[in-house]
């Protein structure tokens, strides 16, 4: 049997078998040693320009998603670029529909925002539907996705850890598609 094979294939037998001792991710090509890159997040990129004085809290609903999850990141489109996303203020009640999966228009309806909810959750909480999480209706203000069912005084704008989880496992993210490599443990050759 080919020494290479053999190392390459210890080596890929050991990140896969590795997420139980914990560590660090390493991606090491098996047959020559060479580094991979790691598989980046999904970039969906969103048009605010039609969110008018929502803009500030779509920017911040937004940021607050991609400082909570790995898998995707959400950016402005650039001039011109066709967007993922379109946000819109408009009168009703705030809405998401999504056309698939990290697609589709948000409404910031001023309805929600005129009795008192917070216009940073209503932004989060709508993305969270583009995203691909469901409302949670009646729930907890914990959750970001009981929506309008945790009342007026709620202003988290937040997933919580199951949220979180689910939106994850939605966008596979570089932190997991590798197995974690205890220090001290040298993967490749």
């Amino acid at each position: 049997m080919n020494v290479r094979t053999s190392t390459g294939g210890l080596a890929a037998a050991l990140l896969l078998a590795l997420p139980l001792l914990g560590g660090h991710a390493v991606a090491a090509e098996p047959s020559t040693g060479a580094t991979l890159p790691l598989p980046a997040a999904r970039v969906l990129t969103y048009d605010a320009s039609g969110s008018a004085e929502f803009a500030s809290a779509v920017a911040r609903g937004a940021a607050i998603w991609n400082e909570s999850v790995d898998g995707v990141e959400l950016r402005p489109a650039a001039s011109g670029q066709r967007a993922n996303i379109r946000i819109l203020a408009d009168n009703g009640w705030p809405r998401a529909l999504p056309t698939s999966l990290g697609n589709g228009t948000v409404y910031i309806g001023r309805q929600a925002v005129n009795q008192g909810y917070s216009t940073v959750r209503i932004s989060s909480h709508e993305l969270g539907h583009i995203l691909g999480l469901p409302d949670r209706k009646p729930g907890p203000c914990s959750s970001l996705m009981s929506g309008s069912s945790a009342g007026v005084s709620c202003t988290n704008p937040y997933p919580d850890a199951a949220e979180k989880a689910e939106v994850e496992d939605n966008f596979p993210a570089a932190s997991r598609a590798l197995a974690p490599v205890p220090r001290g443990v040298a993967a490749g050759n």
